[in-house]
């Protein structure tokens, strides 16, 4: 990625220079210059409860004036004393549901006659612009590249949704009680990954969006939009929100030695503990932004004319997802559990050289039972064993 630069001027004639500002009275002009550009757009809006990712077609589908309370086991929206566009943190959805789609159908195949014909499922016609991805997200879609591009077998599809996704980042200058990525050095400040970033600052008689470009196709977005240069204080101010967000968060995890304890604990008593509290209903694994393990269905028509292989978001909570001829794997909800966990913020790091979370908290406020990754760690770290333990596991 080319090094961020800032646009600032007031035409689309000026050159980029320095630190810029777009009022919040010209912000639909970043729209209409996305729309411009190809791009679909996907941004937060109000739905059912809640601040869900879906298509926006103009600036009022934005959650203006709404902020969220988020704890264990609890979501809630309330009303904002400001008119501020992206006053929330995070909701249900992640934008894994765009790159990495729930379902997604692989190919066709069809009888004619004598012959048997296949197609691939062709990609999407344009690209999607996701407006107002968080710095914990840019780092889960960074992971997710890992995952689906960075070995041999690239997943094509998601390569190509990806190639084609044009990132509008948003710092945080709040933060929630479940949010916890200053310990996993991830936010709140947007450092890299993103095609352009704003901050945005709502006082009593402004509002407006420090702007920077993080590429080329950013610069070129900003080229054609009404900017002015910032003022020394604005980038000071804009500064000063993102360190108190990094000061509020509510959560910590201590990651020091944190993989290799795990990956000795198998038999801690604290998995015990927190299966007779999880429901394995996989909603962890569902709003988790990096998650990504997957089922196969193949459908067939009954006169065997036609057959459609789709694939789906499995979780490994469930079940079916470690059966192997004769049974499960992982029997017990303490299995599962530990499957998960350990995965996450221990042998990740072998797969894909980095920790599997990003200390976004979704998994904790969305858990109906309140169960917090950030508490069972310091639990086990707390009482770490001194040997390794070991049942591999069908440990029922």
């Amino acid at each position: 990625m080319d090094a961020p630069q800032r646009a600032t001027g007031v035409s689309a004639s000026a050159p980029q220079s320095g630190p810029a500002v777009l009022e919040r009275a010209h912000f639909p002009a970043l729209l209409d210059a996305l729309r411009a550009a190809g791009y679909r757009i996907v941004g937060p809006r109000l739905r059912d409860g809640a601040i869900v990712y879906d298509e926006i077609a103009r600036v009022e589908d934005l959650p203006e004036g709404w902020t969220d309370e988020q704890e264990a086991g609890r979501y809630r929206l309330a009303r904002r004393t400001d008119r501020a566009l992206f006053g929330y943190v995070v909701g249900p959805h992640s934008w894994k549901k765009y790159l990495h789609p729930p379902a997604q159908r692989l190919w066709r195949a069809a009888r004619e006659g004598g012959r048997i014909s296949f197609s691939a499922e062709p990609p999407e016609p344009s690209g999607y612009a996701f407006l107002g991805v968080r710095a914990c997200e840019l780092a889960a879609i960074a992971i997710q590249d890992r995952v689906f591009t960075g070995g041999a077998f690239a997943d094509r599809g998601y390569a190509a949704r990806r190639e084609r996704a044009f990132l509008v980042a948003v710092n945080c200058v709040e933060a929630r009680g479940t949010c916890f990525c200053v310990s996993m050095r991830t936010g709140p400040r947007a450092e890299a990954g993103f095609d352009l970033a704003l901050t945005e600052l709502v006082g009593q008689n402004e509002h407006f969006f420090l702007v920077e470009a993080g590429s080329e196709r950013g610069r070129a977005i900003l080229a054609g939009l009404p900017l002015r240069p910032a003022t020394e204080g604005e980038v000071a101010a804009a500064a000063r929100g993102i360190e108190s967000a990094a000061a509020k968060m509510g959560r910590r995890l201590d990651t020091e030695g944190l993989p290799e304890l795990l990956a000795r604990s198998h038999e801690h008593p604290r998995w015990d503990e927190v299966a007779a509290r999880c429901l394995a209903c996989a909603n962890c694994t569902l709003v988790c932004p990096t998650c990504f393990c997957t089922t196969v269905e193949d459908r067939t028509d009954l006169d065997g004319g036609h057959t459609e292989r789709w694939r789906r978001w499995d979780s490994c909570f469930t079940l079916d997802f470690s059966y192997v001829h004769g049974g499960a794997v992982r029997a017990s909800g303490r299995s599962r559990y530990r499957q998960w966990m350990v995965h996450k913020l221990s042998t990740w790091h072998e797969q894909f050289g980095s920790s599997g979370c990003v200390g976004c908290g979704r998994c904790i406020t969305w858990c109906p039972v309140g169960i917090d990754i950030t508490e069972e760690a310091r639990a086990i770290v707390a009482a770490a064993p001194a040997q390794s333990g070991g049942r591999d596991e069908a440990d029922g």
